[in-house]
């Protein structure tokens, strides 16, 4: 993998909140302000723009760049947060040309540490750890048990997805959404949905490129 695939990854993502922005307003509209599809579709658009404008950086190098983009053009938490995680996995790869699945591993970790640090959330708070974190360990542990980048990446997608449903039937214990106490119950958490969302772009990045 290379800065192709993090251009790759960053575009699928543009096009999956693209897509999904009416849903993700819904859901947030249901336990929090209502703008998260449109965050997350500005957001990620202004990535893309970014990224045309820097071809010749390293992958590591975009990710800092995608993520100051976000921190400046998002409000909301979602901009804080991805912004924190896409720096933060960044910096693990430095100014290297290219990274292998352990590293990969290794700048998701980064990213869901620095959204645990800065969101100060754990799995179970109804969050966007709930689908990040079991995405990270899903794919660190086939990873480890030999799995392709692949299909490995495919069952941390369905990590995510399912930890993102995992969301519904859970009293939100973290942002605007904890307002709403046991009126949070039975809706799906945006942040976890859009960060399947992310996941799933990731899986369908590294496919591309090695088809």
């Amino acid at each position: 993998m290379d800065a192709a695939t993090i251009t790759s990854w960053m575009r699928e993502i543009d096009a999956s909140v693209r897509a999904e922005r009416d849903h993700l307003v819904q859901l947030d509209a249901a336990i929090g302000d209502g703008d998260h599809g449109t965050n997350m579709t500005r957001g990620f658009a202004a990535v893309v723009q970014a990224l045309d404008t820097d071809p010749g950086s390293p992958p590591g190098k975009l990710l800092i760049l995608a993520g100051r983009t976000l921190v400046s053009t998002v409000g909301g938490a979602s901009g804080p947060l991805w912004g924190s995680a896409l720096r933060s996995g960044g910096r693990v790869l430095g100014d290297q040309e290219v990274f292998d699945g352990g590293q990969l591993v290794e700048v998701l970790a980064a990213a869901l540490a620095s959204v645990k640090d800065l969101g100060t959330a754990a799995v179970g708070d109804k969050t966007m750890v709930d689908a990040l974190e079991p995405a990270v360990e899903k794919l660190r542990a086939r990873l480890a048990d030999g799995v392709p980048l692949g299909p490995a990446l495919e069952d941390a997608a369905a990590a995510a997805e399912a930890g993102m449903r995992s969301t519904i039937p859970i009293q939100a214990r973290k942002g605007r959404a904890s307002y709403l106490g046991e009126r949070s119950v039975g809706h799906q958490d945006p942040g976890a949905t859009s960060t399947a969302l992310v996941i799933r772009a990731l899986q369908k990045a590294v496919v591309q490129q090695n088809s």
